[in-house]
């Protein structure tokens, strides 16, 4: 087994749960938001997807250390510590709209398109920094 192995892996788990919520997050776009069961198992994707993004990362960025791949491992920590706010911050904003649209606000579903559409963004630039990360991982060997 080669010592590359591992590194390629562990590249490759970390892009499962992106490829996921990239893909199931766009089916919402096929219902509205006024319907709280859309907007609840929107908020539940978007919880569990960036919890994995985080997990996954956090064991990623130790094969890497422990394979040599030192920047490549911060990196990796990076993204697990970004998505980890970036999850927090999403589903604050969501609540908050949840609330609004309770209360009539009609711009509430407006807004929720927006959180739902910076989601999509957000997991587009980690997916993005994850890829770029592979040929670091397959070709360049630890320090």
């Amino acid at each position: 087994m080669s010592s590359y192995n591992l590194p390629v892996l562990a590249t490759v788990v970390l892009l499962l749960p992106m490829i996921y919520f990239g893909i199931a997050s766009l089916t919402f776009f096929l219902r509205t938001f006024d319907d709280p069961m859309v907007t609840w198992m929107l908020r539940g994707l978007i919880g569990i997807s960036f919890l994995a993004v985080s997990t996954c990362c956090v064991l990623g960025a130790m094969v890497f250390a422990l394979y040599g791949h030192v920047w490549v491992a911060l990196g990796t920590a990076l993204v697990a510590g970004c998505a980890a706010v970036a999850r927090g911050w999403l589903l604050r904003r969501m609540d908050d709209q949840f609330r609004a649209r309770e209360t009539g606000d009609g711009e509430a579903t407006r807004r929720l398109r927006r959180l739902h559409v910076a989601g999509i963004a957000y997991n587009t630039i980690q997916l993005v920094a994850v890829i770029a990360i592979i040929p670091v991982t397959s070709f360049v060997g630890g320090t």
